[in-house]
């Protein structure tokens, strides 16, 4: 038996939890070629497991600014014994056009377990506690990037004096160049500007 659309969304609205669809004419094919890798990031209010804009209606853009603290980090393809780093970035501060601040670093949490983030949790360091997404008014849309690497055993990560003084311009490439964390093993991204624009 099949539902109603119009059941289902009310369903939604009335449970409080979204998980919004990314189409392929709201995204770029770069922007949505960016996510790979099966990284889940769960907000109270919003589930994003693929590339996508979040949506003006629902007040969404407003939760994920103000109201929402950090999100869950789920990843099943995390290996239990290996850590990992999540880094979160805004690469358009303050805007996509003009990028002089990029990349904003929002939040990172090294010796991150692969036990738990087989489960949805975050067991590891905070080395910069989680910033909500913020983009200015008027900016346009600011990318929110989310990678995770995997980190070598025994091989302490940490942010030097001057990193840690400012979390815009920072050389992420540098950082990862440094600790040795290659590519990421799964990445994902979300749009959204400013809820009042």
């Amino acid at each position: 038996m099949t539902m109603p659309a119009s059941f289902l969304v009310l369903c939604a609205c009335v449970l409080g939890f979204y998980h919004v669809e990314a189409t392929l004419d709201t995204l770029s094919s770069q922007d949505s070629s960016f996510c790979h890798g099966g990284l889940e990031v769960i907000y109270p209010g919003l589930d994003i497991d693929k590339c996508l804009i979040i949506p003006k209606d629902l007040k969404l853009r407003e939760k994920v600014s103000t109201v929402w603290k950090s999100p869950q980090i789920y990843f099943s393809g995390a290996q239990k014994k290996k850590m990992y780093v999540l880094v979160m970035v805004d690469p358009d501060a303050p805007s996509r056009t003009k990028p002089t601040s990029a990349h904003w670093r929002h939040w990172l949490v090294v010796d991150m377990q692969g036990s738990a983030l087989k489960n949805g949790h975050i067991k590891g360091t905070t080395l910069t506690e989680y910033a909500p997404p913020t983009p200015p008014q008027e900016t346009g849309f600011h990318r929110y990037q989310f990678m995770l690497f995997e980190q070598l055993p025994d091989a302490p990560v940490s942010l030097t004096e001057r990193e840690k003084s400012s979390r815009g311009k920072w050389d992420l490439e540098a950082f990862i160049r440094r600790f040795h964390l290659g590519e990421p093993v799964a990445t994902l991204q979300f749009l959204t500007q400013n809820y009042k624009d």
